[in-house]
């Protein structure tokens, strides 16, 4: 006989001991971050003074003398006091008895991080709003040699600060490029993408690849029926193929070639990597001769066997005799200032008219010869014509 029960509905054990939450509903930001009030402090002033300092570079020292008064400005309304020292070149905030935000005092340590790293004072202000956080991204550190650093810090940058202004767009973030730091403002999310990039094009990934990324997902998160999917089928990967050096010569020898091989249609002369290539080795299978050390020459010399007062005056004599040598060709080159120059003689009335009486000598010659020989010339051909 058949069950006609129906059987109890299977419970899932990592949800087995969820409970309904009725005030959780959807019309609640969980992500909204409610403003810290007066009221909200009950325990009143702080019994402890906290404090944080920070260094700031030597060109900085003007703006901040300049815009301290808008600093502090900033901070009175939080209860913060704020001191520019620039005996040690430091700035410095700290509580006092009207501070009732506890955590506005990491606000302001991040305030002048940011303005000891460049940052404008009407932009660095924005930090002590809740919604606002700030990253200092080191990249000092991460590339050795200083040119290759400097290629991929411009990198970050692009043309005309394009790349920069990508990356600010699709993050809403704030991005500054200063010296061996990259500071960043905005919002929690924004940060992370770009410290990744920021990271990644310092380990030579082009922030292109990235920016194409935040692109597809900023268009992927209008679609409805796409926000709970997953969108890695979406997302292009870029995969980086490493070359061994052999296949990279191998490469660029191919490229060179095809290069020459048109330049010869087009009849010019190859490149330099052709033209200028030395004349190859011939292979053997023989080690290279010995070389002699330094021992085996002194003792060809006959300087092994020398004592040391003799060895010292043989080389005083040949350190004296170069130095003479370095004398005389500056005395020479020296010399060579006091020369005259060769100056051409302008030529007087009786040479320009004996040097015109010679060539008008000369031509009469030439003349004379010519007509001697037209005059033979026609004597025998008219001799060979009566024959």
């Amino acid at each position: 006989m058949a069950d006609t029960t129906e059987a109890a509905p299977a419970i899932n054990k990592n949800k087995r001991h969820r409970k309904e939450k009725p005030w959780d509903t959807d019309d609640i930001d969980q992500w909204a971050i409610q403003p810290f009030q007066v009221e909200d402090n009950k325990s009143g002033t702080f019994t402890e003074e906290s404090s944080f300092a920070t260094l700031f570079p030597k060109y900085r020292e003007r703006y901040l003398r300049e815009v301290w008064s808008a600093v502090t400005q900033a901070l009175e309304p939080h209860g913060i006091a704020c001191t520019l020292d620039l005996i040690h070149g430091s700035m410095s905030v700290r509580t006092t008895r009207k501070t009732y935000d506890p955590y506005v005092i990491l606000k302001a340590r991040d305030m002048i991080k940011l303005l000891a790293r460049g940052v404008a004072i009407g932009q660095a202000v924005k930090i002590l709003d809740d919604t606002v956080a700030c990253d200092i991204i080191k990249i000092g550190n991460i590339v050795r040699n200083k040119e290759r650093f400097v290629k991929r810090r411009q990198r970050i940058i692009g043309p005309d600060g394009s790349t920069l202004k990508a990356i600010e767009l699709l993050t809403q973030c704030y991005v500054l490029v200063q010296g061996s730091t990259v500071s960043v403002m905005g919002p929690y999310k924004g940060l992370k993408e770009v410290r990744r990039i920021i990271l990644d094009c310092m380990k030579n990934i082009h922030p292109i690849y990235r920016i194409k990324e935040l692109m597809i997902k900023r268009e992927l998160a209008k679609d409805p029926q796409l926000v709970n999917e997953s969108w890695d089928r979406f997302l292009p990967k870029f995969r980086r193929h490493h070359l061994k050096t052999s296949e990279k010569t191998a490469r660029k020898n191919e490229r060179t070639q095809e290069k020459n091989g048109a330049r010869k249609a087009a009849g010019l002369e190859p490149t330099g990597s052709e033209k200028d290539q030395p004349a190859k080795k011939v292979y053997t299978p023989f080690p290279p001769p010995q070389m002699p050390r330094k021992v085996d020459l002194q003792l060809e010399s006959g300087e092994y066997f020398l004592k040391a007062h003799e060895k010292q005056d043989r080389e005083a004599r040949k350190r004296k005799q170069k130095q003479e040598q370095v004398t005389e060709e500056r005395r020479a080159k020296r010399a060579e200032a006091f020369v005259a120059p060769v100056e051409e003689v302008v030529p007087t009335v009786e040479e320009k008219r004996k040097r015109r009486r010679e060539k008008e000598t000369e031509d009469l010659e030439e003349e004379t010869g010519k007509h001697k020989k037209a005059k033979r010339k026609k004597r025998l051909h008219s001799e060979g014509n009566s024959e």
